[in-house]
């Protein structure tokens, strides 16, 4: 499923124009603007009880090797958004 995808699922589902619903999930999803991306920017949890859990995770700085030649690199400590299925989302699946 794309966003297409999800958009006419949702205007479908509940009851809305296509418009509306491409404007909600812009703004839920989006990655500039959207309310999940800002809180994980924020270093916020957004928890959806029986969906999951999105936050930002550290990765800390470690020593690498690039492939091509060898040598060791430093690699910088980065944030990386992580997500977590719950409970509901992942009995849903089985």
């Amino acid at each position: 499923m794309n966003k297409s995808d999800l958009v006419d699922a949702l205007a479908d589902s509940a009851g809305m124009t296509k418009a509306d619903a491409t404007r909600a999930i812009d703004a839920l999803f989006g990655p500039d603007g959207g309310i999940i991306a800002a809180a994980m920017k924020r270093g916020d949890r957004v928890q959806i009880t029986g969906f999951g859990t999105f936050e930002a995770k550290e990765r800390k700085a470690r020593t690498g090797r690039n492939p091509r030649t060898g040598q060791t690199i430093q690699i910088a400590a980065t944030k990386t958004p992580g997500f977590r299925a719950g409970k509901g989302l992942k009995d849903g699946v089985k």
